[in-house]
C-alpha cells in the first residue's frame, strides 16, 4: 500500500505540477522506482497503410518530374504553344479513395506495363482535354465550352495521340530504374467501373498539372503497389541518386560520343603564304614555283571548321600527299 497516494499527496502533487516545481518533461518513473526509457512512437493508421517509405516516394516524385519536363516539351511541340506541366502531388491513397476523387465521366486510360505484372492507370481531366482537342482541331482556346459527357470516337483518336506520346515519355523517365514497355489497355469514361485492384488495395497517386496559356487542368498516374513491388526496392534515396546521376551521366556521354563520331567536318592545312603582284599572278602557268613564307622542316597548321586544331610535318603516303600529325596547335598560333 506505499505505492498508493492518498488525497493530501495528489493535491500536493497537481500544485507542484501547475506551479512549475515539478518537471513534467523528466523520464518516468516507474512503480519499482527506475526510470522509463522514452519510446519513439509514429501514428499509424490501419486504414491507410504506407507500405512505399517516402525516400521511395521522392524517388518516384523525382522520376516522374523528369518525365513531366519531357511531356511538356513534347505537347508544344505537338500544339504549337507553350506547355507548362509539372508534378503538384505524390501521394499513397487506397484505390476507392483515388477512383472516388475523379470526376465523371473523364477521360480513363487503363495501361501495361511489361513486363511487370498489373495495370497502372492514367487519368486526363475533363478541364484540359478538350482544350487539347480543340488546338489540335485548329483553335485558339479562347472561349471553348467544356461539356459533360465521353469523348467521342474522333476525340479519343486524337487525344491517344497524346496518350501515345505521353508513354513515350514515360517509358524515358523510367529508363533508368527498369526497361518498361507502355501500352493501351483500354479506356473508359467512367472510372467507377474499372476494377483493376482491391477497393483498399493501396496505390501511388502522382498529380500533374498541365497549363496551356489560360487553361489549367490536372493528370493523374495511379500505380498500384502490387505493379512495382518487384522493384520498390530500388527507390531508396541515396541508391536510386547515385545510380541516375551515375548511370545517365555515362549514357548521355557514350550517346553524344556515338553521335558526334558521325558528324562531318571540314578539314584544312595550310602550307604557308606568298605574296603576289597581280601581273606576276597573271602570268603564272604550269611548273612555276611559288615561295612560301614557311620552310619545310616547320610545323604547318591544320584547321577544323575554321579553327587551329592540330600541326604536323609534310609528307607522302601510297603515292598521295600526307600530313602526319605531331602535336596539337594553339588557338592563335600563326598560320
Amino acid at each position: 500500500m506505499a505505492d498508493i497516494l492518498d488525497q493530501s499527496e495528489v493535491d500536493a502533487l497537481l500544485n507542484a505540477v501547475n506551479t512549475g516545481d515539478v518537471d513534467t518533461d523528466s523520464p518516468e518513473i516507474a512503480v519499482g522506482g527506475e526510470p522509463v526509457q522514452p519510446r519513439d512512437v509514429s501514428v499509424y493508421d490501419f486504414k491507410r497503410p504506407e507500405r512505399v517509405s517516402k525516400d521511395q516516394m521522392r524517388a518516384l516524385q523525382s522520376i516522374h518530374e523528369a518525365f513531366a519536363r519531357n511531356f511538356g516539351a513534347s505537347l508544344s511541340g505537338i500544339l504549337r504553344t507553350i506547355v507548362e506541366t509539372r508534378v503538384a502531388t505524390a501521394e499513397q491513397l487506397t484505390y476507392s479513395e483515388f477512383i472516388h476523387s475523379l470526376p465523371s465521366p473523364t477521360c480513363f486510360t487503363l495501361l501495361d506495363a511489361e513486363p511487370l505484372t498489373g495495370q497502372l492507370c492514367l487519368e486526363i481531366s475533363p478541364l484540359i482535354v478538350f482544350p487539347i482537342i480543340d488546338r489540335l482541331l485548329g483553335g485558339t482556346n479562347a472561349e471553348i465550352f467544356i461539356p459533360q459527357r465521353p469523348l467521342t470516337a474522333i476525340e479519343n483518336r486524337l487525344v491517344n495521340r497524346i496518350i501515345d506520346r505521353a508513354l513515350h515519355n514515360l517509358a524515358e523517365a523510367w529508363q533508368d530504374l527498369m526497361e518498361v514497355k507502355f501500352g493501351i489497355a483500354g479506356t473508359e469514361s467512367n472510372p467507377h467501373l474499372v476494377q483493376i485492384v482491391a477497393p483498399n488495395e493501396v496505390v501511388v497517386v502522382l498529380g500533374f498539372e498541365i497549363k496551356i496559356g489560360a487553361r489549367a487542368g490536372t493528370m493523374s498516374i495511379c500505380i498500384p503497389f502490387n505493379v512495382i513491388e518487384p522493384i520498390v526496392g530500388k527507390l531508396g534515396t541515396q541508391t536510386w541518386l547515385a545510380y541516375s546521376h551515375k548511370d545517365g551521366d555515362q549514357k548521355e556521354a557514350q550517346s553524344v560520343s556515338r553521335n558526334l563520331k558521325h558528324a562531318a567536318v571540314n578539314m584544312r592545312a595550310y602550307l604557308g603564304r606568298a605574296e603576289l603582284t597581280v601581273g606576276e599572278l597573271l602570268t603564272l602557268a604550269p611548273g612555276d614555283i611559288i615561295r612560301l613564307n614557311k620552310l619545310v622542316n616547320r610545323d604547318f597548321i591544320l584547321q577544323v571548321e575554321g579553327r587551329n586544331k592540330f600541326a604536323g610535318k609534310l609528307g607522302q603516303l601510297r603515292g598521295n600527299r600526307a600530313m602526319q600529325i605531331t602535336r596539337h596547335a594553339s588557338p592563335d598560333e600563326l598560320l
